[in-house]
């Protein structure tokens, strides 16, 4: 195995992100330094590894959502080479998650979206998120409500409506994900919210939206006329 400290100066990852900067690098260039060390048993480099996984997953927004196990089907990769895949992502989801914090006020669904895609477009199960307001539309607390199947999320009234009792709401907000990237919402997903607002006019619960997560976009049931 040709060793990278064996590379011409120029061409290693660490000495080119030193003299040009990070963003002079490639997707697989940037993981080999985090993957740090190549595969003796089959002679690759860090660099071959890193290339290896991109093209085993095809981009780096799959690579994030993989699994340890699934991460350790690549040789060379192991569960300590998987578990730092794994916080890099992490980390980078944690950097772009614009977080609501309780007393801050909502204000439309793109800015929901703004604060929910990074932790969300990455799931493998389906999340449903209440988030409950007091009467001005600020968040008093974030509340989630089930975490589904690939391709169901279970949500029954009852969860959803006995956290806003316990912090006496005035209204909700519904957030989930779908694992596939497309946002369209679907009938079981209209049903839903069909009935968790019939459960809220009873309970003088104002239901405000239901906002669908994908990969990149959104739909937002009250902007479609849904509500």
């Amino acid at each position: 195995m040709r060793r990278i400290k064996d590379w011409p100066a120029d061409e290693r990852p660490r000495e080119k992100l030193l003299a040009a900067g990070a963003d002079k690098l490639t997707d697989a260039e940037l993981l080999a330094l985090i993957i740090r060390t190549g595969d003796s048993s089959s002679k690759n480099s860090a660099v071959d590894l890193a290339r290896s996984l991109l093209a085993r997953f095809g981009s780096l927004r799959r690579l994030a959502a993989a699994s340890i196990s699934e991460l350790c089907q690549q040789p060379g990769i192991g569960p300590a080479k998987a578990a730092e895949i794994q916080a890099l992502f992490q980390i980078s989801r944690r950097f772009g998650d614009k977080r609501l914090e309780a007393g801050q006020p909502y204000s439309s669904s793109q800015e929901v979206f703004l604060h929910f895609h990074e932790r969300l477009c990455d799931y493998r199960k389906e999340v449903f998120l209440a988030l409950l307001l007091d009467a001005k539309n600020r968040l008093i607390k974030e509340v989630q409500v089930s975490e589904g199947s690939l391709s169901a999320s279970i949500v029954h009234p009852r969860e959803v409506f006995a956290p806003v009792l316990r912090e006496s709401a005035a209204a909700v907000l519904f957030v989930h994900n779908h694992p596939s990237g497309d946002p369209a919402p679907s009938r079981e997903d209209i049903e839903i919210t069909e009935r968790l607002k019939q459960v809220g006019d009873l309970m003088g619960v104002r239901v405000l939206d239901h906002i669908i997560i994908g990969n990149g976009a959104y739909v937002s049931l009250a902007d479609r006329g849904l509500l």
